[in-house]
């Protein structure tokens, strides 16, 4: 009986471990696609991202006044250096006038040219009439007195001309500040003021570069060292019509937030036509670098 019965559980014993290879033998076409899965790269998640203006200023004026007129509108497109507003400069104007008019007189130093020129010719001849003996040396000394002091009054006068032109350049400097121009090319996005209005710190106007955009996202601390400047990400804005984009890695933070396990991104997004929105929320999926 003891003889039997375990004969029965070693033909039971090898029964379980065939029935058991034959669950683990696979073909050989499932395994190459195994393997196949397994040398594929994987596939990054997509980061969220936010679709910023590369610039934005809050621009206003270096000096306090009233506003005289204001040339733009929200949603204006401006150029660098374009003219803004205005802030009344009579007073201003009054004195580049002014100042204007001294830097271009000329009569005075022209004048005292005039007498140098005139004191230089009379000491040589004092020189030659000293050697015939015409004249004392006296009169030799007087003439080289009158010559220095001739030189001098026509350095003065020089002197001050340079006075009043650099007189000039300041009045039109601080007529310069009663005009507000645009810092850089950009969408007027805020209109902070009006005309009429009297302003100290206050900006007039808020004006936003959206050509290129910025991108900036945040990757979790594990894609650290795989997202490099450079790289190009493939960027899905929230409105579909946008469709895909292209960026460009352009600054990527050397340090990880401790708090929340990432770090930032920023990619450049090129819109010459203005036709992306900045303010979107969106995606972007940062191929990986192709290994040399």
């Amino acid at each position: 009986m003891r003889e039997e019965h375990g004969s029965v559980v070693q033909d039971r014993l090898r029964l379980g471990t065939a029935m058991n290879t034959r669950k683990c033998r696979l073909p050989v076409w499932a395994l190459k696609v195994c393997l196949a899965c397994l040398s594929l790269p994987t596939q990054a998640n997509p980061l969220g991202c936010l679709i910023e203006p590369d610039r934005v200023a809050d621009v206003g004026s270096a000096s306090v006044g009233v506003i005289e007129s204001i040339q733009v509108e929200r949603g204006d497109f401006v150029t660098a250096g374009q003219v803004i507003a205005r802030l009344s400069a009579g007073v201003e104007r009054a004195s580049v006038a002014v100042a204007e008019s001294r830097a271009r007189a000329d009569a005075e130093l022209k004048a005292a040219e005039a007498a140098a020129d005139l004191a230089k010719a009379k000491l040589a001849r004092a020189r030659d009439l000293l050697k015939s003996e015409f004249i004392s040396p006296q009169a030799l000394e007087q003439a080289q007195a009158e010559s220095r002091m001739a030189d001098e009054r026509a350095r003065q006068t020089r002197d001050a001309r340079d006075v009043a032109q650099r007189e000039f350049q300041l009045s039109a400097a601080q007529l310069g500040q009663r005009i507000i121009r645009a810092p850089f090319e950009g969408i007027v996005v805020e209109r902070y003021r009006t005309q009429g209005e009297r302003i100290e710190r206050e900006p007039v106007v808020r004006i936003a570069r959206i050509h290129p955009l910025r991108v900036e996202a945040i990757a979790p601390a594990d894609r650290f060292g795989s997202i490099q400047s450079g790289q190009v990400g493939q960027v899905k804005p929230q409105l579909p019509q946008f469709g895909t984009l292209q960026a460009t890695v352009t600054v990527v933070d050397r340090v990880v937030d401790a708090a929340s396990n990432s770090f930032r991104v920023r990619l450049t997004l090129p819109n010459p036509d203005h036709r992306i929105p900045s303010g979107l929320r969106c995606s972007v999926d940062i191929a990986a670098p192709t290994p040399r």
